[in-house]
C-alpha cells in the first residue's frame, strides 16, 4: 500500500536556502503536520562538508566561484552544480523500517533503477555509498544523508550534464583519492538534460518508497520554497 506525500520540484535553489526548507519540513513531518515529501532541484556551484571531511580533502582554487557549506550530513565532501538532479526526501523512516543501512541501500536502489531507464548499469560497492558504473569503476551518483528522530534530510546527487572536475581538481571528493567521476551525458555520448532524467527519477523513488507522489506547484521554484512552509503546504 502506497503512502501519500508531497512532491516540490523547484530549479536552482542556493544550498542554505534548501537546507532550510528541509529543516522546515523535517519539524512538520516530525509533528505529523505535513505529509512525507520529497523535493528534486539543482544547487549554483557549492562544496558540501559532511561530519567526517577531513581539512586535506579540500584544496579549491582562490579564484572558484563557489561556494563552501559545512553541513550535519553524513559523509565528506562533495560537489553541486548545476546540471546535477539533487533530491532530498523527507521521510518518516517509521514508517519505511527504522533501519538507516536500509534507507541508504534503497536510496541506491532508487538511483539503479533511474540509471537503468537510460541503459546504465548502476552498480553497488561495498563499504562505499553511492552509485557506480563499473568497469572500471566511475562514480555517477553521491549519496549523505542526516536523521534525526527517525525523519530524513539531504539525500543524493545524480551526475547528469555537467563538468566532473570539481570533484578532482577542487575537492578529494567523498575522501576518494584517484577515484574517476562521470555523468550520464557522458556516458551516453549526449546531452542530457535534468529535466528529461527528473520524472524517471522521480518515479524510482516511488517505486522503492512506496509513495503516492502529489505534485505541488513549484512556479518554476521562484518564490514558492522562500514562503512559510506551512502556509505554503496547506495552501497547496
Amino acid at each position: 500500500m502506497s503512502d501519500g506525500a508531497y512532491l516540490l520540484e523547484l530549479g536552482t535553489v542556493p544550498y542554505l536556502e534548501a537546507w532550510d526548507l528541509q529543516r522546515s519540513l523535517a519539524g512538520a513531518v516530525s509533528q505529523g503536520a505535513v505529509p512525507e515529501t520529497v523535493i528534486f532541484l539543482e544547487h549554483a556551484p557549492v562544496v558540501t562538508l559532511g561530519r567526517r571531511t577531513d581539512a586535506q580533502e579540500l584544496h579549491v582554487p582562490d579564484d572558484a566561484e563557489v561556494d563552501v557549506v559545512e553541513t550535519d550530513r553524513g559523509g565528506k565532501s562533495t560537489f553541486h552544480g548545476p546540471g546535477q538532479l539533487v533530491c532530498y526526501p523527507i521521510l518518516d523512516l517509521r514508517r519505511h523500517g527504522k533501519d538507516v543501512k536500509k534507507y541508504v541501500r534503497d536510496l541506491e536502489e532508487a538511483l539503479i533503477r533511474t540509471l537503468a531507464q537510460f541503459d546504465l548499469s548502476g552498480a553497488r560497492f561495498e563499504g562505499l555509498t553511492g552509485v557506480w558504473l563499473h568497469p572500471p569503476p566511475r562514480k555517477i551518483a553521491s549519496i549523505g544523508v542526516h536523521i534525526s528522530r527517525w525523519i530524513t534530510t539531504h539525500g543524493y546527487a545524480l551526475n547528469v550534464d555537467l563538468d566532473p572536475a570539481p570533484f578532482t581538481d577542487w575537492i578529494t571528493a567523498c575522501g576518494l583519492e584517484d577515484a574517476a567521476f562521470t555523468t550520464i551525458a557522458r556516458e551516453l555520448g549526449r546531452p542530457v538534460t535534468v529535466d528529461e532524467v527528473r520524472p524517471v527519477a522521480r518515479d524510482a523513488i516511488a517505486e522503492v518508497f512506496e509513495l503516492e507522489l502529489e505534485p505541488l506547484p513549484a512556479d518554476d521554484g521562484a518564490g514558492l520554497w522562500k514562503q512559510p512552509v506551512h502556509s505554503r503546504l496547506s495552501a497547496g
